[in-house]
């Protein structure tokens, strides 16, 4: 499977900042070409790369005041492998985070899922989510965790993970939020899935439905968007002028029902 991924933003940078992207892909076993420019209104700005978690990669730009456009692409061949686990990783994912606060929800999920395991209790809760909350962009704060969602009942693609993770670790599942190239996606933006340790592997939830699982590409991987946001700003006050943000399966999307064993790759 090939796939090729872009993200353009242009930054107003009202006094000198520290950036932090998260735009390039995960590292993996497949085939990567990229690149990765980043200008400042006078010349190149320089890039230092910094590893995260699961293959996730930090890129650190110290940026001048003015203007400062960001130009990422890449092509994608294969697949990057079954995702790993560790002790501390199952340990670190069950426990609940800032933005899926699994334990204001135990009550919940518990009388919702109640006698559920495993495969059923994922899909289960991704039904629910996606039967109960509606899609609806603008509509949530960035500081919304997964209990406003819940009684909102409205979202973006980040609000729906976060109360999937949050309703899965109330059930003692390690579950982590995934920031994602997501092609087939309308509107086309950064996405943001769930994943849950089912059956001895990671498997990908969706609740929004609104790409396949198969074609995804991993950005990075953490407890919640405080892990995985593609801009963190240190210092000066930086404001976000623009963004576009484009993924493409080359060779066709695949078939997903949203349903059935997916692990992302």
């Amino acid at each position: 499977m090939r796939r090729s991924v872009t993200s353009h933003l242009v930054l107003d940078v009202q006094a000198p900042a520290e950036l932090v992207l998260a735009v390039a892909v995960a590292d993996g076993a497949w085939e990567r070409e990229e690149r990765l420019d980043v200008r400042g209104e006078a010349a190149p700005l320089a890039v230092r790369e910094v590893k995260a978690p699961h293959g996730g990669r930090l890129h650190r730009v110290d940026a001048p005041a003015g203007l400062v456009v960001v130009d990422y692409r890449a092509v994608v061949t294969g697949d990057a492998g079954p995702p790993a686990a560790d002790e501390l990783d199952l340990e670190e994912y069950r426990r609940p985070s800032r933005y899926a606060d699994s334990d204001r929800l135990l009550s919940f999920a518990l009388d919702q899922f109640s006698g559920l395991t495993g495969g059923a209790l994922a899909d289960a809760v991704v039904a629910w989510v996606g039967r109960h909350v509606q899609y609806w962009p603008g509509s949530s704060l960035p500081t919304d965790g997964a209990t406003d969602t819940l009684l909102a009942r409205r979202g973006v693609c980040r609000d729906f993970a976060h109360l999937v993770v949050a309703m899965l670790r109330a059930r003692d599942v390690p579950a982590r939020l995934a920031a994602v190239y997501a092609p087939g996606l309308k509107p086309m933006d950064f996405h943001a899935v769930a994943e849950a340790w089912v059956d001895g592997g990671w498997r990908v939830l969706d609740a929004t439905g609104m790409a396949p699982r198969p074609s995804l590409v991993r950005i990075m991987t953490g407890r919640d968007a405080t892990d995985t946001a593609f801009l963190s700003t240190y210092g000066g006050a930086v404001r976000l002028r623009s963004m576009t943000v484009t993924a493409v399966a080359l060779d066709g999307l695949p078939d997903d029902d949203g349903t059935g064993v997916v692990e992302l790759r």
